[in-house]
């Protein structure tokens, strides 16, 4: 099987450039602002020899209303169809209720949940991680995505839990043709991605620019 790893977390924590990093892009949109990613983003990625699927989701707080609504929707959905979950919290802003609401949230699934501790560059990892213990977690990864250091060990405790597979089958098994939706704000494009799907694999909300 190709793994898949779902990357969830509060806004701002470092998702998308966790993704960015993990698929060798810049298919997420990465700015020092929360809420800029809203729809569920799927990339290819190696590490070694190992293929896997990372999905990048939009930040969670807990109080969302309208759009965020959606979004946090989009990033449940996310967690119900990965593999692995990497739970991404922020060392400089400490343990959050958003961050406990998440755990409680994850308790309940029955998969195996990673806790990330990130933008633990210029602190010591041990006091940068020390508080995020009170979630009841018994290993925490520190990280830097922006600069990959913790990225390879992390990865690797991720995919051990999950049988190498017959890697060239299964991406022969993935390929397909790639179709692009484009138009104006507003005119339904991604009410036609998720009839054609047959899923809300995209917000949709009446707010022009909803998709990124």
């Amino acid at each position: 099987m190709v793994p898949v790893i779902a990357l969830v977390g509060r806004p701002n924590v470092g998702k998308s450039t966790l993704f960015n990093r993990l698929t060798k892009s810049r298919d997420a949109l990465v700015a020092n602002f929360p809420g800029l990613t809203r729809d569920r983003k799927y990339g290819d990625a190696i590490l070694g020899d190992r293929h896997f699927i990372v999905i990048d989701t939009g930040g969670i707080n807990g109080d969302e209303e309208g759009i965020d609504e959606a979004m946090a929707q989009q990033s449940l959905q996310a967690i119900d169809e990965a593999d692995a979950v990497l739970l991404m919290l922020d060392s400089r802003a400490g343990l959050m209720p958003a961050d406990q609401g998440l755990v409680n949230h994850l308790r309940g699934c029955s998969k195996p949940v990673f806790f990330v501790a990130n933008k633990v560059d210029g602190a010591d990892p041990n006091v940068a991680m020390a508080e995020f213990y009170q979630t009841g977690a018994s290993t925490i990864y520190p990280l830097t995505a922006t600069h990959g250091k913790g990225v390879r060990k992390l990865i690797d405790d991720v995919l051990a839990l999950f049988p190498e597979a017959d890697e060239a089958a299964e991406r022969e098994k993935a390929t397909g043709k790639k179709i692009a939706v484009v138009g104006r704000p507003n005119v339904g494009k991604s009410t036609l991605v998720n009839r054609m799907l047959g899923e809300d694999r995209v917000v949709v909300y009446d707010q022009p620019g909803t998709t990124r």
